[in-house]
Formats: C-alpha cells, sequence, structure tokens
C-alpha cells in the first residue's frame, strides 16, 4: 500500500469531490423546485435561473472531476433529488422572499464549507483547489443576490435559515461518507 506524499492528491480530496458534486446538485434541484411553483415571469424567478445556470456548471466539473478521478457518486442522490426539489417548492410555495432566504441560507453554509475545503487542501490539489474558490466566488455572489431581493423578509427568516442551514451541515456529512 502505497503512503500520502507531499504534492500527491490530497486523501481527503476524493470526498470532497463527491460532496461538493452532490451539493451543486441538490442546489440544482432547489431551483428546479422554486421554478415549477414560481415560473419565470418575475424579477426573482429570473435572478434564480441565473443562480441556477452557474450551478450547472459547477456540477459539470464536479461530474467530469469523478469520471475523471474514478470517484463514486453519493449513494443519496436520489434522495437529494427529492429532498431538493421539495425544498425549492415549498419555500417558492410562501413566497419569493422566502425563496431567496433559502438561497441565503445555503450559500452561507457553502461559503463556510468552501472555506474549510481550501484550508483543508492547501497547495495539495491546485485544479481542485482553483475550481472551489471560483465556486466559492460565485456562491457568495448568489447569498448578496438572495439577501438584495428580500430574503430577510421571508415570513420566520430566523427559524427558516436556521433550520435550512442545519440541513445542509447534515447533508454535508452524510455525502463525505455514503
Amino acid at each position: 500500500m502505497s503512503s500520502w506524499r507531499p504534492g500527491d492528491r490530497s486523501p481527503a480530496s476524493d470526498a470532497m469531490i463527491r460532496v461538493d458534486q452532490a451539493g451543486e446538485y441538490g442546489a440544482i434541484r432547489i431551483y428546479a423546485g422554486q421554478h415549477a411553483v414560481m415560473g419565470d415571469r418575475s424579477p426573482a424567478a429570473r435572478e434564480i435561473a441565473g443562480m441556477a445556470r452557474q450551478e450547472e456548471r459547477h456540477r459539470a466539473f464536479f461530474d467530469a472531476m469523478m469520471a475523471k478521478r474514478g470517484v463514486r457518486p453519493t449513494v443519496l442522490q436520489p434522495f437529494w433529488s427529492v429532498a431538493g426539489f421539495a425544498l425549492g417548492a415549498v419555500t417558492a410555495a410562501i413566497g419569493p422572499e422566502a425563496a431567496m432566504a433559502c438561497t441565503a441560507a445555503v450559500e452561507t453554509e457553502i461559503d463556510k464549507h468552501y472555506s474549510q475545503q481550501l484550508q483543508v487542501l492547501g497547495d495539495s490539489d491546485p485544479e481542485l483547489s482553483t475550481a472551489i474558490a471560483d465556486f466559492q466566488a460565485d456562491e457568495v455572489e448568489h447569498r448578496a443576490t438572495a439577501l438584495k431581493h428580500g430574503a430577510e423578509a421571508a415570513p420566520a427568516y430566523p427559524l427558516m435559515s436556521a433550520a435550512i442551514r442545519l440541513g445542509c451541515r447534515l447533508a454535508i456529512a452524510t455525502a463525505k461518507r455514503l
């Protein structure tokens, strides 16, 4: 059995790629649920569509990295599909501010998650860390957009945000292992 040496891909990279691909997939499903309820007529819906396109680009990168590096996807992918769509649909049904609150909460956790990954990676996997830093900038922009479009005006915003953020942390922890 070979051991890890400086300059080798970080042993944690496979789990990071799996988690990040699952997260981007989940985000796409959230936006799909919001779009199904909101359509594309409102300014909030147009913002959501733009953010969803960026998430598609992120997911495509992680899909390609999984194939290139032989990383298995999470076994929970079908769950993320249903749960993400449901979260998006429910928040959109509450109203555009709740849809934006969902985005703000998710992106807050993803920003923290990506920061932690970049710290762990250091300079051990430049291809992955460069992509994560790029995607993190998009996620921070998504949070700012959501806040600008009334996320904090959503009904029970602190409770909704806390629940969604907790769900994100649990999803991240689970996808690392399964």
